[in-house]
């Protein structure tokens, strides 16, 4: 089936689920990029008590509270 096809099925509402290959789907922007940040040691050891005291790591914590921040931004 061609592109224009798939589009205009969907757009019409059609379910196009099984013109899909979803074992290779892929959620665009969310690959994981590796960034190295320095932090000083009292902001660490703030971090790794938090992320003891809430049974997370601290790479969980840096991300979830990162995320947090931008939607505060954008919305």
């Amino acid at each position: 089936m061609k592109a224009k096809e798939l589009e205009k099925r969907f757009d019409a509402g059609e379910d196009i689920s099984r013109h899909l290959d979803l074992a290779r789907a892929k959620r665009t922007n969310q690959e994981p990029r590796r960034v190295n940040v320095d932090f000083p040691t009292w902001m660490i050891h703030s971090l790794d008590k938090e992320a003891d005291r809430l049974g997370v790591t601290r790479q969980s914590i840096i991300k979830v509270w990162i995320s947090e921040r931008l939607k505060e931004k954008t919305a």
